[in-house]
């Protein structure tokens, strides 16, 4: 019989939280571009079609041609001083000051990729070997979607399956309509309009979009989008707000309204000046900064507009960090 003190060390008596958003790649190279939409494009939860099918079409058609053109809009956006994409660059900011601000005793907070790196799977297990028997995830989807909110949690749940000793979990649902949320959106609309020197016509609310069949089949998400921006509107009335879809992609039917095609029958419409948010990242990625910033000013400017503008995310912003801090305290 060993003895007490043959017995290996273990650490114990700590929580950990961990923050995760979608994912990025690790570089701008046609490789690495690859490599995380093979990765993102092959979860069963963000394409719901015949696997085999699926694992033919990805392969041989969209891993071939699709990665030169996600490079080009990934090099439009990288932060080439910090060598980083913004979305993990405020990810990890968020982490840190977070860590920061909440001085729970055995507290860990980090940070964590769906897709890409850091993964989950290995910060589970950074956080495991800490100490951590309790452990606290929060998705930064503001507005749940089994393609993004239930990934997440799937992937938390393969990865302790495989542990031995698992930590009790706690998963922070979606928070659509929190209070501190809406204040926080509220108010970046206000501070830009304050630094702007023309008045918008309209506010276009960009959310990501999902094929209508998912929405058909019992998905919430819609409803959420819709939900933010009605309590938006409550507490901003003074400039119409348009909620759209953005993102879409493959010849399926998605959510509509589609934002690229509101954004070019706007100024036909006397919509000239237009100003967007885009309420469900929670930090600014290829989707805000390239598809709507570069391309959907294009395209509105190339239609006719006048004026065009966005509100950028919520980020690393005192107000968003309020949120996130009030989200995890409430959990642990």
């Amino acid at each position: 019989m060993k003895s007490n003190l043959d017995h290996p060390q273990v650490k114990f008596g700590k929580t950990g939280v961990l923050i995760i958003n979608l994912g990025t790649p690790d570089s701008t190279s046609w490789f690495d571009i690859r490599k995380y939409l093979k990765e993102f494009l092959s979860d069963k939860r963000v394409i719901e079609v015949n696997p085999i099918i699926w694992q033919i079409i990805l392969n041989v058609i969209i891993l071939n041609l699709r990665p030169s053109k996600t490079a080009k809009a990934y090099k439009e956006i990288w932060m080439k001083e910090e060598n980083i994409s913004p979305l993990l660059y405020y990810t990890k900011r968020q982490a840190q000051i977070l860590s920061g601000q909440i001085s729970e005793k055995n507290l860990i907070i980090d940070y964590a990729m769906r897709y890409g790196n850091p993964s989950i799977k290995s910060k589970v297990k950074i956080l495991h070997d800490a100490g951590c028997e309790n452990l606290v995830i929060l998705p930064l989807y503001p507005q749940y979607a089994a393609a993004t909110t239930a990934t997440v949690c799937d992937e938390v749940y393969r990865t302790l399956m495989k542990m031995r000793w698992q930590p009790s979990l706690k998963i922070i649902p979606h928070y659509e309509s929190d209070p501190l949320y809406i204040d926080a959106l509220v108010k970046s609309i206000n501070k830009k309009i304050m630094e702007i020197n023309w008045k918008p016509d309209l506010i276009l609310a960009s959310y990501h979009g999902i094929p209508q069949k998912y929405f058909d089949k019992g998905d919430p998400y819609h409803c959420y989008c819709h939900k933010t921006t009605r309590l938006i509107s409550e507490k901003f009335d003074s400039i119409e707000i348009k909620t759209t879809f953005q993102s879409r992609f493959g010849p399926q039917k998605w959510l509509q309204p589609y934002t690229d095609k509101t954004l070019e029958s706007l100024p036909a419409e006397g919509k000239k000046n237009v100003l967007a948010i885009c309420p469900g990242f929670s930090s600014d990625c290829v989707e805000t900064l390239e598809e709507i910033l570069i391309q959907g000013k294009e395209s509105f400017l190339g239609s006719g507009g006048e004026n065009f503008d966005m509100v950028p995310c919520l980020n690393d912003s005192d107000d968003h960090i309020t949120l996130l801090k009030s989200l995890i305290q409430k959990s642990i």
